[in-house]
């Protein structure tokens, strides 16, 4: 968790956001001194949806003020009610002649404030006979039922489901009956559970709780507010996937099976970021999340939402969110296209997804991404050598470059984006999983490069790409002299690796002295091309790689970064040089 933020006053950071967020949006109007973002061209004639609640949840709930969705949201402190009169105001601001319903998460503070602003606009116009309605969200399952029964379940993401198919149903022209009617269908059928890896932190606050970096709660509420229970050590993300879905559809689970699924139900998905992971985990999290319902629950979702929706300020967790669209026109007995049209109808609020495409039918072929390129396919001339000896200097070098991760990646984070280490680690991992899937034995050169080829196809990055380079150029010389000599011999290994280095030489402008892996391959090739012996260009490398030591960086990212104190002194060594140093020395290492 975070505790570093650029405003330090919580008040004064509500107000610039409401601000910021009209003017990016000018459909949108503030009431600055009750901080009521409204939608001005909402219609009389249409039901006035109403929310909002404590601040600190954004893009909720103003963000999704606009057409098809919200008339106008009531923004509170930071984690706090707003007031009864803020709420007033917001009434005042989207009058209808149909009536207005008040849609809310279930905490104590809305159900009062707003119980109370409902109250009070009855009374206002009760001689125009405009109902009034509070509808309370409640589709967290985490706490169950036995623990929720005086308060009654607590309101997380899910509202947002039930916000759009309100909004557009109200947008429809529909009457307010039938807005509550469907209001309340789709909370009914909607259900959620939050995971965090620790606690939010509030700006101003000085005292906060944090959790230990081998923790992370499992129904975990968006107020920092306890969760279900800790989990030590943190599991993998498919086992608290899988947990957190059990929660969600057990039918067995007495404490928590609020909504059934039945096979063909037609469901819709919400993975919600509480703010504080990048948009790259919350991704691959609903990708999880997608595969699991589809394995374990035999569930396809026919919507899939995934962002920060309803947030938590700077936490670093997500929940997951299921609505059984067809339990939902099933209660109200209508079709489940007409609860879907809500759903994706256009809408202008601003923090919405563009709306799904109907009645386009987009045709996908699924690829596996199986296929490799095999450099051996067409060459029947090859090398074969000792096949425990190669194996085993290909799995030392990988061995050398794993357990160097720490220090390369302590250096790339100085340096760089703090990527190499784990590249290096993962790329190598891979060569010694296909070397015990894909060499099978053999002391086929080109298959050992097979193995190295495919596996750095998957690394990406610059280090990823020089590698490429430089063993595709590095097969076709050993193919070219495969024919000719009949022992891959240290000498011919000279040659074909100095062929290699021209090659990769022609695709960059990198040499010894710009600190990059050319301190390292460039000395390695040339010793061994020169003297003919492995251990002596092993020795070039491990000198290469020492010379990047407070070397200033002429090529790659590193040149935009400086030390805390500007001096070369306070430069480590070029990471990506110093793992090809390692991998070197693992294969002198094995050999021997």
């Amino acid at each position: 968790m975070s505790t570093k933020h650029f405003f330090a006053d919580a008040p004064s950071l509500v107000a610039q956001h409401l601000k910021a967020l009209v003017a990016a949006n000018p459909s949108l109007c503030l009431i600055e001194d009750d901080r009521v973002v409204y939608n001005p061209c909402h219609r009389p004639s249409n039901v006035s949806i109403i929310s909002g609640g404590g601040s600190g949840h954004e893009p909720a709930w103003s963000g999704l003020v606009g057409d098809n969705l919200l008339a106008a949201a009531v923004n509170g402190p930071i984690f706090g009610s707003p007031s009864a009169k803020q709420i007033l105001t917001g009434i005042d601001a989207v009058p209808s002649n149909k009536g207005v319903i008040l849609v809310i998460t279930n905490y104590t503070g809305d159900k009062l404030h707003f119980g109370l602003a409902c109250e009070k606009a009855k009374a206002k116009f009760a001689s125009k006979c405009i109902p009034f309605a509070v509808l309370a969200a409640t589709d967290d399952v985490a706490l169950g039922r036995k623990r929720t029964g005086m308060v009654g379940r607590r309101g997380l993401a899910g509202n947002v489901i039930v916000l759009k198919v309100l909004g557009a149903a109200a947008g429809s022209g529909i009457s307010f009956d039938e807005c509550v009617a469907i209001g309340s269908a789709v909370n009914a059928n909607t259900v959620t559970v939050g995971t965090s890896l620790d606690h939010c932190h509030v700006p101003g606050r000085q005292n906060h709780e944090t959790l230990p970096e081998d923790v992370c709660v499992l129904g975990m509420g968006i107020h920092n507010e306890p969760g279900l229970r800790r989990l030590s050590p943190i599991p993998c993300i498919e086992e608290l996937v899988a947990e957190m879905l059990n929660y969600l559809i057990d039918p067995n689970d007495e404490e928590r099976a609020y909504v059934k699924f039945d096979d063909g139900d037609e469901v819709v998905l919400l993975v919600n970021n509480f703010g504080g992971l990048s948009s790259l985990e919350t991704s691959a999290l609903t990708y999880q999340t997608i595969m699991a319902l589809e394995k374990e629950w035999n569930i396809k979702p026919t919507r899939v939402f995934s962002g920060i929706f309803e947030s938590s300020l700077n936490a670093p967790g997500f929940s997951v969110t299921l609505c059984n669209m067809s339990k939902v026109a099933s209660q109200l007995s209508v079709t489940v296209p007409t609860i879907m049209d809500y759903l994706d109808a256009p809408t202008t609020a601003p923090h919405w997804p563009r709306p799904y495409r109907t009645g386009v039918k987009v045709a996908r072929e699924r690829m596996n991404g199986n296929g490799t390129w095999k450099f051996n396919d067409a060459a029947e001339r090859d090398f074969i050598i000792d096949p425990a000896k190669l194996n085993n200097m290909i799995r030392t070098g990988c061995e050398r470059a794993i357990a160097a991760e720490p220090n390369l990646t302590r250096w790339d984070m100085l340096m760089g984006d703090g990527d190499c280490g784990d590249g290096v680690k993962s790329v190598s991992l891979d060569i010694i999983k296909r070397l015990d899937n894909d060499l099978k034995g053999s002391g086929s050169v080109l298959k050992a490069l097979d193995v190295v080829s495919n596996a750095v196809d998957d690394m990406g990055g610059t280090l990823g790409a020089i590698f490429g380079i430089f063993i595709a150029a590095l097969v076709t010389a050993v193919v070219k002299r495969a024919g000719n000599v009949n022992k891959l011999s240290a000498s011919v290994w000279g040659d074909c690796v100095k062929e290699a280095l021209d090659c990769l030489k022609s695709h960059t402008g990198a040499r010894v002295g710009d600190r990059t892996v050319m301190d390292v391959l460039i000395p390695f090739c040339e010793t061994l091309y020169c003297e003919k012996s492995l251990e002596s260009a092993v020795e070039a490398a491990h000198k290469g790689a020492t010379s990047t030591w407070g070397m200033i960086p002429r090529f790659g990212r590193a040149t935009y970064v400086t030390t805390s104190s500007g001096q070369s002194e306070d430069i480590p060594p070029d990471p990506g040089a110093w793992a090809v140093f390692e991998m070197v020395k693992g294969l002198l290492e094995g050999a021997e």
